[in-house]
């Protein structure tokens, strides 16, 4: 008896020891992993979290303007996501006179809140497994082409059947587990989107680029929004006469005590994984990928931030790049020193070693997938200049200096304007680039931007092969760039915009000799020539040997957990409240509270200053009733597995409640989108309490906690 107490505590104590939880997992499949997010603590049922015949946890999940999560926090359509994924709608609506990014803003009523017309959510009515539907009629005897052909119209059809009795909904079917796996995705937008309310970014970014990605974490990454709906309660675009939206379901907000080991629940949107790479693929990220991208933006960052600090309309103009741009640079430096401490390079071979033996036990396993190991790494030795040149062309083209991508939308005006005028597209062309050129140059800064074009453009030679690239650009760049400064009309709104107004002959020429949009055509040109093509055909074989390298997993491991890598779909990520010991002596608590923001609070240092107002709250010890224990939470960690695409989750607790929004993971976890690891894998929530306090407190917007159902 003795020995099998002993035996079932060791059992208890590895089962408790180990609460993360790799994965992100398919709400639809709920039935699969439900009992085991019960041992973890779920107190819902399986209905209760997704269900397409009754109100479940997914019908409060929106989201947000196709890259963020949001969640339905009212009866009144009211939403929660992140600061940094509302940050471009609080930008649009600064000025000098109303600088929402500096002071915050926060609608006291209906008809204060600001339209963003260009916003949308969307809402996902159910997940159906449409496998069988969409491999209907493939054989093993056709050609890939053939089965390609046949899937793309199998695919389409089951589309079109899926909407056509509702003009409301769309259909899109998604491959899963590389194609292995088809899902049809039912949705609903809805496009009247409002700007309810902002903390400063003194609150919404505390920390900045400093703390990004970094525990322990003081940040109040958060903004509210409202959905609008007509008097149907349908979706319909931006009308005076438009009504607050009435959810199916909002989640209640609990500020219960919280404690280490309590279950927490990710529901939303994750962006993309990369589990399954092989390890050449691996190695070329590690090693020479994501250190070239990384130098590219460490140049143009050192040029903007000292700019933005230096002048506040810089700071305005620039905000939204700057934190786009920061964002992926630090989460890259920290995903290479993570996979390097986790020693993923090795475990990745060894897991290849492992798939071939197993391979060689059958002789149908032998002959579909002892070989595609091998076949991966070759073809990525084969292709990786073609790989690296298309993402350095990303960096310098979309991500580095705006005049160069910029220019090139005027090319069809440049040498087709007599096609659009025959036509009867002409006029048409030029007012769009009339309004898309007053847009530009609002957050335009012509000087800086040229700092950038300098620095950025030997990193862009010095990665990307000579023969993939313009020819003799290697030679003659400092004089196209000098070209450029002095001589191009996209310098300057007061040279471009004369010529669009009076478009004529003159407007023409002036355009087809400017230097600007002349190397923006040779970039582009080169890179469909050149790379495009190579890089098209390297990932169509890639495709193909992923496909059934991951299929081989599937059939040969099949007590494996297997899940399918993200894809911005809905998808559930279940673990604990906790800390982590991510590092040799060190220890991170699970949580941390306002007094961390006044210890970190450094006026001379933009990324930790604070308002005068946040400063007389806080030595008043005005905190409400958002207290535990006499401290009001900030920001806490769990062991959910999150990635881009989960910034403003929902964290839900074992009863449904929204304890707090999902917006980060540790520096030590970025590694988690190529392979995940249960000792140190954190993502990082803003308490809700802390929200409430500031919208409460803070904003002096308690009618917006009046909407929501506070659970004590």
């Amino acid at each position: 008896m003795r020995k099998l107490a002993a035996i079932f505590t060791l059992f208890l104590g590895i089962h408790t020891s180990v609460s993360a939880v790799e994965g992100m997992w398919i709400p639809s499949l709920i039935d699969m992993f439900h009992s085991d997010m019960v041992t973890y603590g779920l107190k819902l049922n399986a209905d209760e979290i997704y269900s397409t015949n009754q109100a479940s946890l997914k019908d409060a999940i929106v989201q947000f303007n196709g890259g963020c999560t949001a969640e339905i926090v009212s009866d009144q359509g009211l939403i929660l996501t992140n600061h940094h994924c509302g940050f471009d709608a609080i930008q649009k609506h600064s000025s000098l006179e109303h600088d929402y990014l500096r002071d915050g803003f926060w609608a006291k009523n209906f008809n204060e809140e600001l339209a963003c017309p260009w916003l949308r959510v969307t809402f996902v009515r159910e997940i159906r497994d449409v496998t069988e539907d969409v491999l209907a009629g493939v054989t093993e005897s056709m050609s890939s082409e053939k089965i390609n052909m046949l899937i793309k119209e199998n695919i389409a059809k089951l589309e079109e059947d899926a909407t056509s009795n509702n003009s409301h909904i769309k259909a899109k079917i998604k491959p899963f587990n590389l194609g292995n796996e088809y899902y049809m995705l039912i949705t609903e937008d809805y496009n009247d989107i409002r700007l309810v309310g902002t903390p400063p970014s003194a609150i919404g970014k505390y920390g900045g680029d400093t703390d990004n990605w970094v525990w322990p974490r003081h940040t109040g990454d958060f903004s509210v929004f409202r959905i609008y709906a007509n008097q149907n309660n349908e979706s319909a675009k931006y009308s005076e006469d438009n009504q607050p939206y009435k959810p199916a379901h909002s989640l209640p907000i609990s500020c219960k005590p919280k404690k280490s080991g309590d279950f927490t629940m990710i529901y939303g949107f994750p962006g993309h994984t990369d589990q399954h790479y092989a390890s050449g693929k691996l190695k070329f990220y590690m090693e020479t990928e994501r250190p070239a991208r990384i130098k590219m933006r460490q140049k143009t960052l050192d040029i903007i931030k000292p700019a933005m600090n230096a002048n506040q309309l810089t700071k305005i103009q620039y905000a939204s790049k700057q934190a786009r741009i920061a964002n992926a640079w630090k989460k890259w430096i920290g995903q290479i020193g993570g996979l390097k401490q986790l020693n993923a390079l090795s475990k990745k071979q060894n897991f290849e070693e492992e798939y071939m033996a197993k391979a060689a036990e059958k002789t149908d396993w032998k002959k579909n997938y002892y070989g595609v190991v091998a076949d991966l790494n070759k073809l990525q030795a084969q292709n990786e200049k073609y790989e690296l040149a298309r993402a350095m062309f990303i960096e310098y083209f979309y991500v580095g200096a705006e005049i160069i991508r910029f220019s090139n939308d005027f090319e069809e005006l440049a040498f087709s304007s007599d096609k659009l005028e025959s036509e009867g597209k002409l006029d048409e062309a030029v007012n769009k680039l009339l309004r898309r050129s007053k847009n530009f140059y609002k957050n335009y800064n012509a000087d800086l931007d040229m700092q950038i074009l300098t620095a950025t453009t030997p990193v862009y030679l010095e990665y990307t092969s000579a023969d993939l690239i313009p020819d003799g650009l290697n030679q003659n760049w400092e004089n196209i760039v000098n070209d450029i400064q002095e001589n191009s009309v996209f310098r300057d709104s007061s040279t471009l915009q004369p010529l669009l107004e009076n478009w004529g002959k003159k407007s023409i020429k002036k355009l087809q000799k400017d230097p600007a949009l002349l190397y923006s055509m040779k970039l582009m040109n080169a890179y469909r020539m050149k790379v495009a093509p190579k890089y098209a055909a390297f990932v169509n074989e890639e495709e193909k040997l992923m496909k059934r390298y991951v299929g081989g997993m599937l059939e040969m491991f099949p007590d494996k957990k297997i899940w399918a890598d993200a894809n911005s779909t809905l998808r559930i990520a279940y673990g604990k409240l906790e800390g982590s010991a991510p590092h040799d002596g060190m220890q991170y608590l699970h949580y941390t509270t306002i007094d961390g923001i006044m210890q970190k609070y450094d006026p001379e240092n933009p990324d930790f200053v604070l308002t005068d107002r946040f400063i007389e709250l806080y030595k008043k010890g005005d905190f409400g009733d958002y207290l535990q224990d006499d401290e009001l939470w900030v920001c806490f960690t769990a062991s959910n597995h999150t990635t881009g695409g989960n910034s403003g989750s929902p964290c839900i607790d074992a009863e449904g409640n929204l304890i707090g929004i999902n917006f980060d993971r540790s520096w030590e976890s970025t590694m988690s989108d190529f392979m995940f690891d249960e000792s140190r894998c954190r993502n990082i929530i803003v308490d809700i309490r802390y929200v409430l306090w500031v919208i409460d407190k803070y904003g002096e917007a308690s009618h917006l906690v009046d909407e929501m159902n506070i659970v004590k």
